[in-house]
C-alpha cells in the first residue's frame, strides 16, 4: 500500500516543485482540473493590470508600437508569445502565432489545407473527436461540399486514400487522455498524399510535443488549459515553414495583410505564419496568456511530462487499491496528463468531491476527469484526493440531492 508519507517523500525529491510558487492556489483546495482551465499564475493580475492602467490608460494608442517597457508593442504580441509557445511544441519560433480561438483556427487551417491539396475533397477525422473540431468541419463541409469522413480510431490509417486532403486529429483525447502516435499517423497521411493537422489542446504544456520532428503540417492549440492563459485565452496556430509561401486561409482580415496600415483595396497575404492572423488581437487576453506561458520559463517539457505521467500512475494505483467500485476509463500507458475514471453516478460523485475541495470535472455519460499539470500538482495532492474519494464512496454522501443538480458547465 502507498502511504501519504511515501507521497511527501516524492514531493521532497521533485525537481519541479519550485514551479508551484508561480501560482496563486487557494487554501484548502486540491485543484486537479488544469486540463480544463489552468490555475491562476501569480504574475497574471499585475501583468493585466499594467496593460490596463499603464499601457492603455497612460500610453493609450502609442502602445500598439511601444508599450513603454521591454515587452515591445502590442502589435508584436501574437508573434512574440507564439515564439515562446513554439519551444513547448517542438517548433521553430516563426512557425507559431497566437490568434483567435481553437474553433476559428480549426476552420482556417482546414480550409488552408484544402487549398494546398486542390482536387482532393475529403477530410478524415476520428469518431469521438472533441466536438468543436467535428462541428467546425461539418460547417466547412456544408459550405464547400467536401466530404467529412469520420472513422473509428482503429480505422484511421485505412481511411487515408488518394481522395483525402487532410487528416485532422486531436493528439490527446479529451475524454480518455489516450495519445495518438503523431509521427506514425502523420507519415500515413503523407504516404497518401494528404496533410496532417493536429489539435494540441490537451497536449501543449502537458506532454512533450515534436511538431517539426514528426513532420506535422499544421496544428492548433488552446491557451487556457495547461498554458494557464485564463478563461477564453487566445489560441495558437502552427504551420510548418515549408508551407508558408503557398498558405492561404479564408478569413483574410486586415491583420493578416502584408501591410495592414497601407489600407489597400485588395488583400495581399502577410509573410509566413502571420498570414493566419485575421482581426485585431485582444490585448488583455494576450497579456494574461503571456503570463501563463511564462510559467514554463526554465521548465524542461520532458521532465514535466514524466512527472504528469507519474502523478497519473499514482492515482490509478491508489484508486485500484482503495476504490474498487470505480472504473478506469483511460489507458494505463500512452496517456496524456490526465486520468479518467468511470462510475454510473460519476456526476454526483464529482460534485461531492468538489464539495470537499477536490476539483475535477465530469464528461458525459459517466466519466470523472482529473488533470495533472506538473508545475503545481503535488504527489500528496493525489493521495489526499483519493482519500476524499474513498470517503465520498464509503459515506454515500454523493446521493444527497444537491449533488445531482446539474450546472450549465460540467
Amino acid at each position: 500500500m502507498i502511504s501519504r508519507e511515501d507521497c511527501l517523500e516524492l514531493d521532497a525529491a521533485d525537481g519541479l516543485a519550485f514551479a508551484r510558487a508561480r501560482f496563486a492556489l487557494p487554501e484548502g483546495v486540491i485543484y486537479l482540473d488544469g486540463n480544463s482551465l489552468g490555475a491562476l499564475p501569480r504574475r497574471t493580475a499585475s501583468r493585466v493590470a499594467d496593460t490596463v492602467t499603464r499601457e492603455w490608460g497612460e500610453r493609450l494608442i502609442r502602445s500598439w508600437n511601444d508599450a513603454g517597457d521591454k515587452t515591445g508593442g502590442w502589435i508584436d504580441a501574437p508573434a512574440k508569445i507564439g515564439a515562446r509557445i513554439a519551444r513547448l511544441v517542438g517548433a521553430a519560433a516563426d512557425e507559431v502565432i497566437v490568434t483567435d480561438t481553437v474553433s476559428v483556427d480549426v476552420f482556417k487551417l482546414a480550409a488552408a489545407a484544402l487549398a494546398l491539396r486542390p482536387g482532393r475533397r475529403v477530410i478524415v477525422t476520428e469518431a469521438g473527436n472533441f466536438p468543436t473540431d467535428v462541428y467546425v468541419l461539418q460547417g466547412l463541409a456544408a459550405l464547400t461540399g467536401i466530404e467529412l469522413r469520420i472513422v473509428p480510431r482503429a480505422d484511421i490509417a485505412a481511411a487515408l486514400d488518394e481522395s483525402v486532403a487532410l487528416l485532422l486529429l486531436t493528439q490527446t483525447h479529451y475524454r480518455t487522455g489516450a495519445v495518438h502516435d503523431m509521427a506514425a499517423l502523420t507519415a500515413a497521411a503523407h504516404a497518401a498524399g494528404a496533410l496532417a493537422c493536429w489539435d494540441l489542446s490537451h497536449s501543449t504544456g502537458a506532454i512533450a510535443v515534436a511538431l517539426d520532428a514528426t513532420e506535422a503540417d499544421m496544428a492548433v492549440g488552446c491557451g487556457y488549459k495547461f498554458l494557464n492563459g485564463g478563461p477564453g485565452a487566445p489560441a495558437f496556430v502552427y504551420v510548418a515553414r515549408r508551407h508558408h509561401d503557398r498558405l492561404s486561409q479564408p478569413l483574410t482580415g486586415w491583420m493578416g495583410h502584408a501591410a495592414p496600415f497601407a489600407f489597400e483595396g485588395d488583400y495581399r497575404p502577410g509573410g509566413g505564419v502571420a498570414r493566419m492572423l485575421s482581426g485585431t488581437p485582444g490585448m488583455l487576453g494576450m497579456a494574461a496568456l503571456g503570463a501563463g506561458v511564462a510559467t514554463f520559463d526554465g521548465i524542461d517539457m520532458a521532465a514535466a511530462a514524466a512527472k504528469s505521467r507519474a502523478l497519473g500512475d499514482l492515482m490509478l494505483d491508489l484508486v485500484e487499491q482503495r476504490c474498487p467500485e470505480i472504473g478506469i476509463a483511460c489507458p494505463r500507458h500512452n496517456r496524456g496528463a490526465q486520468v479518467s475514471l468511470s462510475h454510473d453516478n460519476a456526476y454526483e460523485i464529482c460534485q461531492a468531491l468538489i464539495g470537499r475541495g477536490v476539483i475535477g470535472d465530469f464528461r458525459t455519460p459517466d466519466v470523472i476527469r482529473f488533470g495533472f499539470p506538473a508545475l503545481y500538482v503535488r504527489y500528496a495532492d493525489i493521495w489526499d484526493a483519493v482519500e476524499y474519494l474513498s470517503r465520498v464512496l464509503a459515506s454515500g454522501e454523493w446521493r444527497e440531492a444537491r449533488f445531482a443538480v446539474r450546472g450549465a458547465v460540467t
